[in-house]
């Protein structure tokens, strides 16, 4: 294995950050402080209407975040597993506090016609009154009175003042904020809005009901900034957002995405949520074909009864994160350099982070075993929900300016609920020794980058990156440490991933480089594990060897713990019953952490050296023919094409059945292997059809159109979503003669 520092110097690193954690000092070299950043109480219009949560609001959350026992809505008490050390609360803003104004017989509306009808659609059909009020927004017909200053501007200004009520510096950081609810054809296009500053709070908060728009979101956070309100934007968990979170090509509006649209959105947005109870955002199977544990927590629903396949692409964080590298090329600008975090996204007021301590997350729908092992509640299967995630940052005090500062700057991380410590510098001097001085910390400060920054400029051939973890004293030993690449040339970009550091004396496959896995010491008989296997800490200087100096990429740190029982199968067994496994969950998890990540950005001169792409524009000019649909037919229906990707150097074998199947049936002239795989797809039957003179097969869930074109005897093609590059040569064809035809 690669070692780890030496035990003194990593356990002194370890007590110095806890007595920093416990001093009233700032540390300069930053603590890690673990929050919460998104959570809704009885005041949003879902939980107390959908979910049944109609007891306790915001400060039931905060008592709950600082170590409280409070009332779960299922009418039995709850105590979280260890306090939080930062939190805001929030709620949906549309409708915000309409539910308790009616039943309020103290308020206007409850003396209302509107009021009643609230208040009896809550008592008789809880269900279907939520979907009226809900379909009123979405449809842009909301109800005028609901959204009134003296329901929403009063709802606004308590929940701004209970944040106030428990701010407590040094001990417990509070912060004013709320969810903008965009949710265009079902797909979630939330975002998370904290602010600085208490008393610099607009009187009423901008809502999905003034506009679903992104952009116009952006605007009015500028004109908060500029009359002196800092705040900042989180963009909710990608995973629901059916490829609309990170567009590539034009927003959701049909708008063309420019280097402005792209340095708007990172001003104001430069965080995205990874984890939360709907699952994880990193990637897929489909999307990361050669990451064993891509299959982790992948939640497959669309909000409000949306049908069909959600797409992958544009809603998941690492595809993003390739696509912004090549943006950068494109626009000029990135607008996926964002940093991340966890949050919970929980409907209820005491939020579970943890397998062993899991209550449900919506409210009454899910507050007993057997709700959640066999119910569900508005199209949700209770069984996919997984504890909340966590947002770690690294600051130099628990209060809002060092944490908003440090979500400002992304020296932030995602955890899956559990609170591993995990850090990650770049730079290009960092020895192998690095981490065994005492001084590694301010050293890596003073000299490289830390997560969510950029490497300096360049002083040696390759960057090398300092990453030290300890685990959660109360969870799980610690797997392994693996960095996560992505990179970007003429339009395409790829991904790798090494493993850097890890527990025993597991050696790497000589071919691949991936360490075997750690092995499982979980005992389905009970949902019990031991700590046999696995490390308390791990730690490591990593140089890249594949570094092109030429290419934008980006590095991130993802660090895994050992197999552990997932909440369905310790419940499953205290009923008696089998665990039970799904699309999307095992019975067995693996908790992890992903930092935010570090960017390389080419200068002008190294970015000249980078081999020159085809483009469509290039081929355009030189008179180049776009082939129609019969064209197109004639070309490839019913045969074998041999087709080279011009970037990666990779030629592919493809037969399109005359049925509309499509199969690749070689890489690089290498038959499919035993499991069906070479690379991504080969030996997967597919479908495409030909429509309007393109070529379109869904990947992942996701159109991807390929325009063909005639060069004098040569034939090219351009991907949908590689930025107007030529990256297909098409380099002969052959009859399908015996072949099977699909």
């Amino acid at each position: 294995m690669i070692p780890n520092a030496p035990l003194c110097a990593t356990l002194a690193l370890a007590l110095a950050l806890s007595a920093a954690t416990a001093s009233a000092a700032p540390n300069p070299e930053r603590n890690v402080y673990f929050g919460e950043t998104h959570v809704h109480t009885a005041w949003s219009l879902d939980a107390f209407v959908g979910f049944g949560v109609t007891l306790g609001g915001p400060d039931t959350f905060y008592k709950y975040a600082t170590g409280e026992t409070v009332q779960h809505p299922g009418g039995f008490p709850v105590k979280i597993t260890e306090p939080l050390d930062w939190a805001a609360d929030t709620e949906h803003v549309e409708y915000l506090g309409a539910a308790q104004s009616a039943l309020d017989p103290n308020s206007p509306l409850s003396k209302t016609l509107l009021g009643h009808a609230i208040k009896f659609g809550k008592e008789k059909d809880a269900l279907l009154t939520f979907k009226l009020l809900q379909v009123t927004i979405i449809k842009g017909h909301p109800i005028e009175a609901l959204m009134s200053p003296e329901i929403l501007g009063t709802y606004w200004q308590r929940l701004v003042e209970i944040a106030d009520d428990f701010y407590r510096p040094g001990e417990f950081t509070t912060f004013a904020a709320y969810e903008w609810t965009s949710t265009p054809n079902t797909s979630n296009m939330h975002r998370n809005i904290f602010f600085l500053d208490t008393r610099k709070v607009p009187e009423l908060p901008f809502t999905s009901i003034e506009s679903t728009d992104p952009r116009d979101l952006w605007q009015w956070m500028d004109g908060q900034r500029a009359m002196g309100n800092e705040l900042l934007a989180i963009s909710h968990n990608g995973n629901l957002s059916n490829g609309l979170m990170f567009p590539t090509v034009q927003d959701e509006g049909g708008l063309p995405l420019d280097k402005a649209w792209a340095e708007t959105r990172m001003r104001n947005e430069p965080l995205s949520e990874m984890k939360q109870v709907k699952g994880q955002s990193e990637t897929t199977p489909a999307l990361s074909p050669n990451d064993e544990f891509a299959n982790y927590e992948v939640f497959v629903w669309q909000l409000l009864g949306g049908t069909g396949t959600p797409h992958n692409y544009g809603s998941y964080i690492r595809p993003a994160y390739r696509d912004g590298l090549a943006m950068q090329t494109v626009l000029g600008a990135n607008p996926y350099k964002f940093g991340l975090v966890g949050g919970s996204d929980a409907h209820v007021n005491s939020v579970p982070y943890r397998q062993n301590n899991y209550r449900g997350v919506h409210g009454t729908a899910d507050d007993t075993p057997q709700k959640r092992l066999h119910g569900g509640a508005l199209g949700l299967n209770n069984l996919w929900p997984t504890p909340a995630g966590l947002t770690a940052v690294w600051a130099e005090d628990n209060n809002r300016e060092a944490i908003f500062s440090a979500l400002k700057r992304k020296e932030a991380y995602s955890t899956s609920g559990v609170r591993i410590k995990v850090r990650l510098f770049g730079g290009w001097d960092f020895t192998a020794d690095m981490l065994t001085r005492a001084d590694w910390v301010r050293t890596a400060y003073a000299t490289g980058a830390t997560m969510g920054g950029d490497l300096p400029a360049p002083t040696a051939k390759a960057p090398s990156f300092a990453l030290w973890a300890v685990m959660d004293p109360t969870s799980a030993n610690l797997d392994r440490i693996q960095i996560v690449k992505g990179w970007s040339s003429n339009g395409q970009s790829f991904e790798r991933i090494y493993d850097v550091a890890w527990s025993g004396d597991r050696q790497p496959d000589p071919v691949s480089g991936k360490v075997p896995p750690v092995g499982n010491t979980v005992n389905l008989m009970d949902a019990s594990y031991t700590n046999t296997i696995g490390a308390p800490e791990l730690s490591a200087v990593w140089s890249d060897p594949d570094f092109d100096p030429a290419l934008d990429a980006f590095y991130y740190a993802r660090v895994l713990e050992i197999p552990t029982p997932r909440w369905s199968t310790i419940q499953a067994l205290q009923l008696g019953e089998v665990p039970p496994s799904g699309a999307g969950f095992q019975p067995l998890i693996q908790e992890r952490a992903w930092t935010s990540p570090i960017w390389y950005t080419p200068d002008d001169e190294a970015r000249r050296a980078a081999p020159a792409g085809i483009t469509v524009a290039e081929l355009q000019r030189k008179g180049a023919l776009v082939l129609d649909t019969e064209a197109l037919k004639k070309l490839i229906v019913g045969r074998t094409i041999h087709v080279r990707n011009a970037v990666s150097g990779e030629e592919y074998e493809i037969l399109n059945g005359p049925d509309g199947r499509r199969l690749i049936t070689a890489v690089n002239g290498q038959m499919p292997a035993a499991d069906g795989m070479v690379s991504v797809f080969h030996g997967r039957q597919m479908q495409y059809q030909l429509k309007d003179g393109r070529y379109e097969v869904e990947i992942a869930g996701t159109p991807i159109e390929l325009t063909v074109y005639r060069l004098g005897d040569k034939y090219y093609a351009a991907r949908s979503n590689e930025f107007g590059y030529a990256n297909y040569e098409l380099q002969r064809v052959e009859q399908a003669d015996d072949r099977p035809s699909g």
